[in-house]
């Protein structure tokens, strides 16, 4: 596949990491001909410098034929642009555009060939939005992962010590839970992957990912972890799109309190949202957030613009006794510094977006893309299509599935069942399978597993 990507930021770069390991022809465009310099000595990919959105320069990039334009720059205009150019002149089949401000976003009769040619659009402040709300709302949780259409979960948690499954093995998982089915897709060890077998044994600390249905999440992990009370406080350090999003969606079931340090821009939060308080001032202003009550706070969520904004107040918070703190963080190489230290979840707007970028680029019938581990692994929905002479998963059991190796399948939906993976489950005609993968290079492989047979068209 000839992907061009405009863009050498931190989603292009870290995106042309991730498709320079699976044989893709890649080239990224920007304007920063250090930065692409940079790029092309650490990977095995094409640079071109200059405005992505101008025709002779998506020319010289390859656009005539290319299978996909990717315009992840930090302009909105320019992303557009260059896609209504690439379709306009070069007839590119797909174009996945990077849109952050809402006032587009909201009118989707925009994002059509008659109009502005944009295939796929991503929107980074709305997946951080999702993906810490689905943080507050299951408590202990590290990283929360949807596939079809919500009906089951891929949770990553931390065993403590001391817990029910801490130096028990795997097999008898079912033995604390005999009425809930789940699967343990994989543990990381001093982040190291181990695929989990019958005989692996829980060690404290290790980061389990555990697959069920989303009814059962809250039962599983009680198994895990120390009963955690519902969170009922939440604070929420930022009133940029990230933190009024937050705002919305939280106020109604928990009591929100908002802090940012415009002025102009409370009094446009205390107008757009119903429930939550809004306070002007410093979010790491010692005094007012011991005056907010911060050691009753269950949640410190730190979601400014400014990085080192974001971990300052979060350290602080944590300190003055809030219970867990959630930290923006747009810098990956603050990402493993801090994380697990004195704040307890980061989040990365660009690991957010590459997984919704991969899912529009992977081959075969895959519908949901997550990125893991700071990219390190991937978690996949694909859907089987054919049968048992034309396909390698339709009709075979799971243990007869030949997968290679670091890929694991944790669980099959089938309509409205959530079918946990056993070895005796035998995959039908669109089925979808959720397959958990610690060795990236492998994913062409998988890809080819999934691909539709020519008599199924």
């Amino acid at each position: 596949m000839k992907i061009i990507i405009l863009g050498a930021g931190n989603v292009g770069s870290n995106l042309a990491q991730n498709l320079s390991k699976e044989a893709s022809d890649i080239t990224i465009v920007d304007i920063d001909a250090d930065r692409l310099r940079e790029l092309q000595d650490r990977f095995d990919i094409r640079t071109v410098r200059g405005n992505g959105s101008h025709p002779d320069l998506l020319r010289t990039a390859g656009a005539e034929d290319a299978d996909m334009i990717i315009a992840v720059t930090d302009s909105d205009e320019v992303n557009m642009v260059a896609c209504q150019v690439a379709y306009s002149i070069f007839r590119t089949p797909t174009k996945i555009a990077r849109i952050r401000a809402s006032a587009y976003i909201e009118h989707s009769g925009i994002f059509r060939n008659e109009a502005m040619p944009v295939d796929f659009i991503v929107n980074p402040e709305k997946i951080v939005t999702e993906d810490i709300c689905r943080l507050v709302d299951n408590p202990g949780a590290l990283q929360i992962m949807e596939f079809a259409s919500g009906q089951a979960q891929l949770v990553g948690i931390k065993a403590y010590y001391g817990g029910p499954l801490v130096d028990q093995e795997l097999r008898y998982l079912s033995q604390h839970m005999p009425d809930v089915d789940t699967r343990v897709a994989a543990i990381f060890r001093k982040n190291r992957p181990i695929i989990p077998e019958g005989d692996t044994v829980i060690e404290a600390d290790d980061e389990v990912f555990f697959i069920a249905a989303s009814r059962d999440i809250q039962t599983v992990m009680r198994e895990w972890r120390r009963a955690e009370r519902p969170n009922r406080r939440i604070i929420i350090a930022g009133g940029g799109n990230i933190g009024q999003g937050l705002a919305r969606v939280l106020e109604h079931k928990y009591g929100v309190r908002i802090i940012e340090n415009n002025r102009e821009r409370c009094y446009e939060l205390s107008e757009s949202l119903d429930r939550a308080i809004v306070l002007l001032g410093n979010a790491s202003d010692r005094d007012l957030l011991i005056e907010e009550n911060i050691e009753e706070a269950d949640v410190f969520c730190a979601v400014t613009d400014d990085d080192e904004a974001n971990i300052m107040s979060s350290m602080l918070a944590k300190s003055l006794g809030a219970k867990k703190v959630i930290t923006l963080i747009n810098n990956p190489a603050y990402v493993d510094l801090i994380e697990g230290s004195e704040i307890d979840i980061a989040i990365s707007p660009q690991q957010a977006s590459l997984g919704e970028i991969l899912t529009h680029i992977r081959r075969g019938d895959v519908v949901r893309v997550h990125s893991l581990r700071r990219g390190a692994a991937e978690a996949i929905e694909a859907i089987a299509h054919g049968d048992s002479k034309n396909s390698k998963v339709v009709g075979h059991s799971l243990e007869d599935i030949e997968l290679p190796p670091g890929t694991n399948i944790g669980a099959i939906v089938r309509g409205n069942e959530v079918i946990i993976a056993h070895d005796d489950v035998v995959v039908e005609s669109d089925d979808h399978l959720i397959l958990f993968l610690v060795d990236k290079s492998r994913i062409p492989e998988v890809e080819k597993m999934f691909q539709a047979p020519l008599s199924f068209f």
